[in-house]
């Protein structure tokens, strides 16, 4: 048997997977995001599911059950009721980087709605009982008094860990951290512009999930690039480290192998299809 039939006879597509392991469609889609179903490269950048991640899956005691409960979200009303707090108080500790989104929409107020992990609400409430309950810690307090609000830094450094963990090579972690610089800051940090368009094409932006029908370019590329200095600084230290390992293996495409620069106004290739423990460096990127 070729290699190619062997690898299609071992892995799932997505939907297969999905119907495999009794999911929904939203379900699944959250299970990828948190780590919860390993998937593997595949052709064409696609990605699927190997019979032995299903196999061990289905083998878990509790299955289906504790897989999807595992895999539930809340929002803040939701997620207050869960710990038996207040919704005021839920928002305060999601702002304050305390509890990270897990996925995001915009409603018909073209307001965007965060949405957490519900078994991440009730490890946080069992961990840190004193937060929940009288007066908050005097930093926190400050920062929310000053703005402070990490929740859309919390659920992008979420996502890129995701995507980083799925990257195939040096050049795809590269594309990850230019995505999230977004086009201005990643035109800073990689003056070549045929390295930039290799790396757009690998990964023209970060995909938002669920966004909804009120949601606006506008709105999504804000909340899909990285805003706060910190943020921005430690994403061009990984860039910087990512791309001199890429370099090293092989140069980006040049004019006459395939690829010609796109300009930065343009939309990126595949620009219309964008839709678990925590690292070391995610806590500290969402709590500095």
């Amino acid at each position: 048997m070729a290699v190619r039939e062997l690898v299609a006879a071992e892995t799932l597509g997505p939907q297969r997977a999905r119907e495999a392991l009794g999911l929904e469609p939203v379900e699944f889609e959250v299970a990828v995001e948190l780590g919860e179903v390993r998937t593997s490269p595949a052709a064409g950048g696609r990605r699927r599911v190997t019979q032995a991640e299903v196999d061990r899956l289905r083998a878990e005691e509790g299955f289906p059950q504790l897989l999807r409960e595992r895999l539930r979200t809340a929002g803040s009303a939701d997620g207050a009721d869960l710990i038996c707090i207040t919704r005021d108080r839920f928002t305060k500790l999601a702002k304050g980087g305390l509890l990270q989104p897990v996925r995001w929409y915009v409603n018909r107020y073209r307001a965007v709605v965060w949405l957490y992990s519900v078994d991440e609400i009730r490890w946080f409430a069992a961990s840190n009982p004193a937060l929940l309950d009288g007066r908050l810690p005097v930093g926190l307090r400050q920062a929310l008094d000053e703005g402070e609000d990490h929740r859309a830094r919390g659920w992008r450094a979420r996502r890129v860990e995701q995507l980083r963990r799925d990257a195939v090579d040096d050049w795809e972690e590269a594309a990850v951290w230019t995505a999230l610089l977004g086009p201005e800051n990643a035109a800073e940090a990689v003056p070549d512009i045929y390295e930039r368009a290799y790396l757009r094409k690998l990964k023209p932006g970060l995909p938002p999930g669920i966004t909804g029908p009120y949601a606006s370019q506008e709105l999504v590329d804000a909340t899909v690039t990285a805003d706060h200095p910190d943020e921005i600084a430690y994403a061009r230290f990984a860039l910087a480290h990512a791309m001199g390992r890429a370099r090293a293996r092989h140069p980006a495409p040049r004019p006459g192998h395939g690829l010609e620069p796109v300009p930065e106004g343009a939309p990126a290739p595949g620009a219309a299809q964008r839709e678990r423990p925590r690292r070391r460096w995610l806590r500290l990127l969402c709590r500095s």
